[in-house]
């Protein structure tokens, strides 16, 4: 079996100290965040500062702070990579345009009736 840390999609290397892992609420507790490489790769995404975290996906993003460690033995049973501070990402979408409303019904068509 293939070591899911290597390979092209992986960070070449992993700091010491801890790293801040975007998270979602789930029924109390919180649920690491997985995303996908350009390639398609699953992988957990980390950030060596709190401040690359929130500038990458929005000052809202819950977070937690774990050790690489840690964050591996969450993810090798699941053969995610890892990557540490992504340098890129997918465009944000556009918010959706405001649907405009249903057209009206002719006059003329209700009185034919």
């Amino acid at each position: 079996m293939t070591d899911p840390r290597s390979g092209p999609d992986a960070a070449p290397e992993v700091p010491d100290g801890p790293l801040y892992v975007p998270v979602r609420p789930e029924r109390g507790y919180f649920v690491t965040c997985f995303f996908r490489t350009p390639s398609g790769r699953r992988t957990a995404v980390a950030f060596t500062t709190s401040v690359r975290l929130l500038t990458a996906l929005g000052r809202d993003h819950p977070w937690v702070r774990l050790s690489a460690a840690a964050l591996r033995s969450l993810t090798s049973p699941l053969g995610c990579a890892l990557t540490v501070d992504p340098r890129s990402s997918a465009r944000r979408l556009r918010p959706p345009r405001a649907a405009s409303p249903p057209p009206r019904p002719r006059k003329d068509a209700q009185r034919r009736r």
